[in-house]
């Protein structure tokens, strides 16, 4: 009798997210997921303070590299022990990132807050994704971009993100020159993961396009950079430029180190790096034109291939080759989701639900849930707006913030909560229609991450959307794409697109949409277009409120230091 191929190795897939880091053993022949274990980071994110405690300004958000190193040591022996395979049998190692994650290194790759005598610099640190302390930054370069005409410009929707590489760059320049001259690698997190793993630095193709500004094989010209501010001209050629590795090539090999690490063989195939979104699409079989794939989380990425190159306003980029070889990938985004439903889950909800939720034996989430379900659309007489973390697409603005319109004396957690889950799907849906109205179509949403486990929220969105919409059929996507990108980078399938038609899975037309229902819901994302474009377009409200938060917060900060110099 014939035997699969490939049926007794197996690679090893680490998602790097937010808040910890995932290990998924998974056998080559068949995508079988046969093992996997979590490590929650030690110091999580850093956004009041450092480790010694010193404070941080806001909409800092900064992470400790150790723990990134920490997760290798824990969960990938963990995921291999639950797995029961001999690690011998395991051919590659493949992982993916936050993005845009950045972390300021030396030579060698050492990042500078491991450096002695730096650690109490907060510029030292890895700047997360999530770090939006370079609008500023953002909106100069957009500025100046604009006047300029650059011609990179569109391919990134007309705006640059405070969350990507040269607005973070940038910060570190003007606000710490001291440790931007110690700075010798300015890298993404993707790569200085691989680069502990293999110990090469290799930059990865999905965020030197869509993080980096890297458009038909050029970065912005020192021209430009030194316009922005005098100095910073060379960032590109000191900081940034590296060789490019296209995805699902082999970056090296294990070194002895990373393998002590894992308990993996010295020498099998480390993948180059790729990021948690783009590397979910062939996880779930989504590597076609037309299919838009959302990984929804904390926050929410979508990313989709076309055989198109169009300029789509407010996107968060296209790059070609960006997640599969041959098609040009888009991507865009929502900057909060998931930390919408958690943030007023946690402060906004009173004891008498939690009291319910624990007699029922329910979470909050799963009471809120129910209870929103059984309303009409439209019931809660609400709409809001999705910008708690700002807006990444398709306004790019980190500075607009998030509104509920319509509270009454009689408005319940749960209308809240509803209204709260129906503004992720506007704002998505506002992203889908700009794709279509720039020659991109749209035809499918396929939902990946953890949030798919919300039957009540998928249904929002395929009504909303008013498309089918299916649902990946693994709970661990990104851990699933990186190890299929693992098994590329090993030999076992000659591209991704023919290891994501074995090893990936989804439920197609999982949810589709209820007409009535979404007759409604174009009536409620009509006043949400409304309030999108004058609070996100035409008003200042939310920036200035935004100024003198900032403002008293500084003030704050100031007394904190002198408090302490006087102690001293």
């Amino acid at each position: 009798m014939s035997t699969a191929p490939h049926e007794d190795t197996y690679v090893v897939g680490v998602d790097y997210g937010t808040l910890s880091g995932r290990a998924l053993v998974v056998r080559v022949g068949d995508g079988a997921e046969l093992g996997s274990a979590v490590t929650a980071y030690p110091h999580a994110v850093l956004e009041e303070t450092l480790p010694s405690g010193r404070p941080l300004p806001p909409d800092w958000a900064l992470q400790v590299p150790e723990d990134y190193r920490h997760v290798l040591r824990t969960a990938v022996p963990a995921a291999l022990a639950e797995a029961g395979v001999d690690p011998a049998r395991v051919v590659g190692i493949a992982t993916d990132f936050t993005a845009c994650t950045m972390v300021p290194t030396l030579a060698d790759g050492t990042p500078l807050s491991e450096v002695p005598g730096l650690e109490d610099r907060p510029h030292a640190y890895v700047k997360l994704w999530k770090h939006h302390a370079a609008q500023p930054q953002a909106d100069r370069i957009n500025r100046l971009a604009e006047e300029r005409g650059e011609a990179w410009l569109p391919r990134y929707g007309g705006l640059i993100s405070s969350e990507w590489e040269f607005a973070k760059g940038l910060q570190l320049f003007e606000e710490d020159p001291e440790l931007y001259d110690r700075t010798e690698h300015w890298v993404e997190a993707a790569d200085w993961i691989v680069w502990q793993l293999c110990g090469r630095y290799v930059r990865n193709a999905c965020t030197a396009g869509y993080k980096g500004i890297y458009q038909d094989g050029e970065y912005p010209s020192p021209a430009f950079l030194g316009a922005l501010a005098p100095g910073f001209e060379s960032f590109v050629t000191d900081k940034v430029e590296h060789p490019i590795g296209e995805l699902g090539r082999r970056a090296g090999g294990l070194t002895a180190e990373a393998a002590a690490w894992t308990g993996l063989p010295e020498g099998i195939a480390v993948a180059v790096g790729n990021v948690d979104a783009h590397v979910t699409a062939p996880a779930a079989q989504a590597t076609e034109p037309g299919q838009m794939v959302a990984i929804m989380g904390t926050s929410t990425c979508h990313v989709m291939n076309a055989d198109v190159l169009r300029e789509v306003p407010g996107m968060c980029g296209v790059v070609d080759g960006g997640i599969v070889a041959g098609r040009y990938g888009y991507e865009a985004g929502q900057s909060g989701v998931g930390d919408i439903f958690g943030w007023f889950v946690e402060t906004s909800v009173p004891a008498s639900y939690a009291e319910r939720a624990r007699a029922a034996g329910e979470t909050l989430h799963e009471l809120l849930t129910r209870l929103a379900a059984a309303q009409q659309v439209g019931e809660h007489g609400l709409v809001a707006l999705d910008w708690h973390s700002g807006n990444r697409s398709v306004l790019v603005d980190h500075e607009l913030s998030g509104l509920v319109v319509g509270l009454t004396l009689g408005t319940r957690p749960e209308d809240v909560y509803r209204a709260l889950l129906e503004a992720t799907a506007f704002g998505t849906r506002v992203i889908v229609e700009t794709f279509r109205d720039a020659g991109v179509p749209v035809e499918e949403f396929v939902v990946a991450g953890g949030l798919a486990r919300n039957h009540l929220l998928m249904q929002v969105y395929a009504d909303v959307l008013r498309l089918p919409l299916s649902v990946i059929g693994s709970a661990q996507g990104p851990a699933l794409g990186s190890a299929i990108h693992a098994a590329v980078a090993a030999g076992a399938y000659p591209d991704v697109t023919a290891a994501a038609a074995r090893m990936g899975r989804v439920h197609r037309n999982a949810f589709v949409p209820d007409e009535a229902a979404a007759q409604r819901y174009d009536r409620l994302f009509a006043e949400y277009v409304a309030l999108h474009d004058h609070l996100g377009r035409d008003s200042g409200t939310m920036r200035r409120l935004r100024a003198l938060r900032r403002e008293a917060r500084t003030v704050d900060l100031r007394a904190t230091d002198q408090l302490e110099g006087a102690h001293a």
